[in-house]
C-alpha cells in the first residue's frame, strides 16, 4: 500500500540555467552545457562531477525541432558524464518537471545517491508555423487537431469558459501579463526582461525614428488593447497573452538527504511531489479547470504535510495568461472563480499575499518547452536561498512550489521545496 511518502529524503544542492531566448547558431547541447556549468558553480562545496550516478533529461521534441533524437546520452557526453545511465523523459511541456520527479524517486528509492536532472529545448530554428505544428503533437491528433485547434485556440476556449462561468473579462488577462513582465524585468536570464511599459515606449521611439505617427497610448492597458500593437491570436488571447517560442536549458543536482551537508551549506529539501494525468481537453466536463493539477497538488501537499496556505510563493505554468489564473485555483490558493479577482487585487504580485511567477513566468522568462519545469525549480532554489537579487522576496520564505503542465493538462506535476535553516 502506498504511503505517499518518500522512502528517504532528497535534497537540492545545485541549480543553474542558460539564458532563455532565441540563440541562432547554438544547439540544445550548447545550452545544456551552459546550464551545467552554472550549476557546478552554485554548489557550495567542491565535488567531482564524476560522482553523479545518473542523468534524467526532460525534452519534448528535439526530434522535430532539431532533427535530433536520442538526446540524453548526447547531453551526458557533452558534460563529461558518460558512461552513466542517461534517460530522456517526454511529457510535452511537463517533460522537465516529470524528469525531476523521476530523479527524486530514483534517489529516494536508494538506487542512486547523486543524480543530475535537466531540461532542454531548442525551438527557434523552425519557422513559427512549423513550431505550431510541432507543439500540436501534444494535443489529440485524431480528434482535436483535425478540428482546427492549436494551443492558442485551446487556451482561448478555456478563457471563454472561465469568463462565462465567473464574470472575468479580457482585461484581467492583460494585467497578469503586465505583472509577469514586471517580474521578468528583474530577471537577467529572461527572454523578455522588460516591463510592458518599456516595450510600449520602445514602440513609440521606433515610430518617431521612422517618421511615422507616434501612438498615443495612455498606459499599458491602452497599449495592450491596441489591435496593431497586440493583435488577437485566438480571442480573447492576444499576442502578449502568449508565452514566446524559446531556446534554453536548466539543470539541478539532487542528492540523498544524508549527503546534503557534504555539498551545500544551505540545501533545499524536497518536501512533496505529485503527478497526475488526464484525457484530452475535448473529453473534459469543464474547460476552466485542470483536474490533473488538482490531483497532483493534493498529493504533493499530503506528502509535504502542509496546506496551500503554507506555500510562500509559486512558479506556475503560465503558457498563456489564463493558465496562471486557473493554476492559482487548482493549487488551492484561491477558491474556484476567485483567482481572477485575486490577480486584479494584486494578491499574486511580489508584494501580495501569494506571489506568483517571481521569475517572470513562462510569459516573460520564456518557455523552451522541455526545460521549463526545471527552470521553475531554479527560481525556487534562488528564492529559498536568498539569492534572487532584485526580485528576492523579503524575509525568509520557507516553502516554494512549482506547477508544470503538459499539453492542456493531460499531464501535471507539482513539487514543493522547503528551506529548513
Amino acid at each position: 500500500m502506498s504511503t505517499n511518502k518518500l522512502a528517504r529524503g532528497v535534497a537540492l544542492v545545485g541549480a543553474g540555467m542558460s539564458n532563455f531566448g532565441a540563440f541562432k547558431g547554438k544547439s540544445s547541447r550548447d545550452l545544456f552545457v551552459e546550464a551545467f556549468v552554472e550549476m557546478l558553480a552554485s554548489v557550495d562545496k567542491p565535488f567531482d562531477p564524476k560522482m553523479i550516478e545518473a542523468l534524467y533529461v526532460g525534452n519534448y521534441s528535439s526530434d522535430l525541432f532539431e532533427g535530433q533524437g536520442h538526446v540524453a546520452p548526447i547531453m551526458a557526453s557533452w558534460v563529461g558524464l558518460t558512461p552513466i545511465p542517461a534517460v530522456r523523459v517526454e511529457d510535452a511541456c511537463a517533460s522537465a518537471g516529470v524528469a525531476l520527479r523521476e530523479g527524486i524517486l530514483a534517489v529516494a528509492s536508494g538506487l542512486y545517491d547523486i543524480v543530475l536532472v535537466g531540461g532542454v529545448e531548442k525551438m527557434t530554428d523552425l519557422a513559427t508555423e512549423k513550431v505550431t505544428d510541432t507543439l500540436a503533437t501534444a494535443a489529440d491528433s485524431q480528434y482535436e487537431i483535425p478540428a482546427g485547434f492549436t494551443f492558442p485556440g485551446f487556451y482561448a476556449a478555456m478563457s471563454t469558459s472561465y469568463m462565462a462561468a465567473y464574470g472575468a473579462t479580457p482585461e484581467i488577462f492583460k494585467k497578469v501579463g503586465i505583472k509577469n513582465h514586471e517580474n521578468g524585468s528583474k530577471n537577467e536570464k529572461a527572454q523578455f526582461g522588460a516591463k510592458i511599459s518599456t516595450l510600449m515606449e520602445a514602440r513609440k521611439n521606433s515610430a518617431a525614428k521612422k517618421g511615422l505617427p507616434i501612438p498615443e497610448w495612455k498606459d499599458e492597458l491602452d497599449f495592450l488593447n491596441d489591435d496593431r500593437a497586440n493583435p488577437i491570436i485566438a480571442w480573447p488571447m492576444r499576442l502578449y497573452d502568449c508565452s514566446p517560442v524559446s531556446d534554453g536549458a536548466a539543470v539541478v543536482l539532487l542528492v540523498s538527504e544524508e549527503l546534503a551537508s557534504k555539498f551545500s551549506d544551505h540545501p533545499i529539501f524536497v518536501a512533496g511531489t505529485g503527478q497526475a494525468s488526464d484525457g484530452a481537453l475535448h473529453d473534459r466536463e469543464v474547460l476552466n479547470s485542470i483536474p490533473s493539477a488538482r490531483v497532483a497538488a493534493q498529493k504533493a501537499y499530503e506528502m509535504a504535510g502542509i496546506t496551500p496556505k503554507d506555500v510562500d510563493f509559486a512558479e506556475v505554468h503560465d503558457c498563456f495568461t489564463i493558465a496562471e489564473i486557473i493554476a492559482t485555483e487548482d493549487l488551492g490558493f484561491f477558491e474556484k472563480g476567485q483567482g481572477w479577482k485575486a490577480a486584479e487585487a494584486g494578491e499574486t504580485s511580489r508584494e501580495g499575499k501569494k506571489p506568483i511567477n517571481l521569475s517572470g513566468g513562462l510569459k516573460s522568462k520564456g518557455h523552451p518547452v522541455g526545460a521549463s519545469g526545471v527552470g521553475q525549480v531554479v527560481e525556487v532554489w534562488k528564492q529559498l536561498r536568498g539569492q534572487a537579487g532584485d526580485r528576492q522576496l523579503p524575509g525568509k520564505p520557507r516553502y516554494g512550489l512549482t506547477h508544470n503542465v503538459g499539453g492542456t493538462g493531460q499531464t501535471c506535476v507539482v513539487h514543493i521545496f522547503e528551506r529548513r535553516d
